[in-house]
Parts: C-alpha cells; structure tokens; sequence
C-alpha cells in the first residue's frame, strides 16, 4: 500500500463548509471540547450564531467563542450544568436574550463513569443518567417552548426548530462495564423518537447522532497507543477513527434545510462499526 494514501485515509478529509445556516441561533451543550466543540466550530462556519455551553473549563469556552467569531458570526460562551433544571433555563434566557431566538439545539453534553456492575454505585449511575439524559430532556423542553412560541420563520429555516440529540453506538450495541453510559444512551433514542413523533405536527424536527469510535479525550486509552488503536480498529471495518469533524458535517447537515424530510432517524457515524464486523468472517 501507498504509505502516503494511508496516512491520508486515517483521518477525516479537510472540507470547506458551505453557508447553510445563515441567520440561525443554535446552542450546543458540551461544546468546549471534543465533539461538542467541532460542532459548535462547524455551526459557526456554516454561517450560525452559536452559544457554547459548558460546565467547567472557562479559558476553552472563550476559546472556541473566539474561533466561531472568526467566521463573522456572533457566539457567546454559556457556563451551566444541563442536570439543573434552573441553571439550563437561565443559560437559554441568556442565549436568547443575546441572539433573540433559537433555531437549532445540539444536545452533545455527556460523560462516562465506568463500573463493573456488581460494584457500580448509585451515585455513578445517577450522575450518568442525570447529565447524559435528563440534561437533554430539560434542554430539549426549553428549546421546544421557544420553537413552539415563535413559530416557522420561512425565510430562516423550513422547519420551526431542529434538535439534534447526541447518542452513541451503544443505543444498539451493549457495552459490558458500561450499563450507566449504554443506558442513558439507549434512552437518548426512545426520547429522540418520541418527541419527533409528538413534534413533527408542529414542524419542529428531532433527530440524533449516534457517533462511534471517535478521537477525543473521553476515550484517550482506546486510541494513543499503536496497539490500542489496532485493536480498536477492529471494530471499525473502514479501517480509521472518527474525528469529531466527522460528526460535525453530519450535525450541519441535520440541522440545515437539506435534511429538511428527516423526522425521527438516528444517524449513525461509525465507520460501519454496528455492521458487527465480527461476523465478516462468516462468525
């Protein structure tokens, strides 16, 4: 093989965003680093403003602020914990106090706190649970209340609003060591299915992301060493990781007019790792 071509095929292409939200208001949860921060990043060069929202790491928010601003839009850094039911309805009344309205939420915020399950705690499967799923419930509710209040705006965005919930994988594929995290993902799709049934009336669109082995600091041990990463790449039959920009364009794409007949799917971004690649062989 052309060492060259496979050094070009590890990683995600270099793609130049088109413009497609243009005027939108979107607030992305988790957006200081990793995945949330690419699609923060990618919202911004396609043309929206953007509310950063995280829970710690000042010096990161202000920095992603920093480089969306760069693509001449506006972007404001939103500091709250999306488990608390006040402090996520006074970071969207001060998202919308700044922008005026919102257009698009990207409910990315989540965590890992991993167990055997004879010794998980309580307070590991709570904490887990309450960010992961009850965080986008109560972000998802005071999104759905500005789209319902406001209504289609025709010359923004066919739809009222767009929700885009973050999942994983492991909605589909168990996770042995993991039962909080594959859980609250699990759960993550019924409650995307739901309020796109409940919502599409009302022209108000929910989908999600279910992204799989993707290069960020929550999963650092699967991917920096040679040998970890042969091994992960097993998983994964296209042959790379992910790289948040992967679900970043995917992200744009839900949230734009494109993907305007999109009601109640899961995206997966996974390099054809829920193909099971396991039973290539025959099992």
């Amino acid at each position: 093989m052309n060492t060259t071509a496979a050094a070009a095929s590890s990683t995600a292409p270099s793609l130049t965003l088109p413009k497609l939200l243009v005027g939108q208001k979107a607030l992305v949860t988790g957006a200081n680093s990793g995945i949330g921060r690419a699609v923060a990043l990618a919202l911004g060069e396609a043309g929206a403003d953007v509310a950063v929202n995280y829970v710690q790491g000042d010096e990161a928010a202000n920095d992603v602020v920093a480089a969306i601003r760069a693509h001449g839009v506006d972007a404001i850094a939103c500091k709250a914990d999306v488990s608390d039911e006040d402090q996520v309805a006074n970071m969207f009344g001060e998202m919308i106090e700044r922008f005026g309205t919102l257009d698009i939420l990207v409910a990315n915020a989540g965590l890992q706190r991993d167990a055997p399950f004879h010794a998980m705690t309580l307070a590991q499967w709570h904490t887990v649970l309450s960010v992961n799923l009850t965080g986008q419930f109560l972000c998802a509710r005071e999104a759905v209340r500005e789209f319902v209040r406001r209504g289609v705006v025709s010359q923004i965005s066919c739809a009222a609003g767009k929700i885009i919930c973050m999942s994983s994988v492991h909605q589909e594929i168990p996770w042995a060591g993991h039962a909080n995290y594959a859980t609250s993902k699990g759960g993550i799709k019924l409650l995307m299915e739901s309020l796109a049934q409940e919502l599409a009336p009302q022209r108000i669109r929910v989908n999600a992301i279910a992204p799989g082995a993707i290069r960020t600091p929550i999963n650092t041990t699967a991917w920096n060493t040679p040998e970890a990463y042969k091994s992960l790449m097993t998983l994964v039959p296209y042959g790379r990781i992910g790289e948040p920009e992967d679900i970043a364009r995917a992200a744009v794409w839900l949230a734009s007019d494109l993907s305007d007949y999109v009601v109640g799917t899961t995206l997966f971004v996974d390099g054809g790792m829920t193909l099971y690649p396991g039973f290539a062989t025959g099992g």
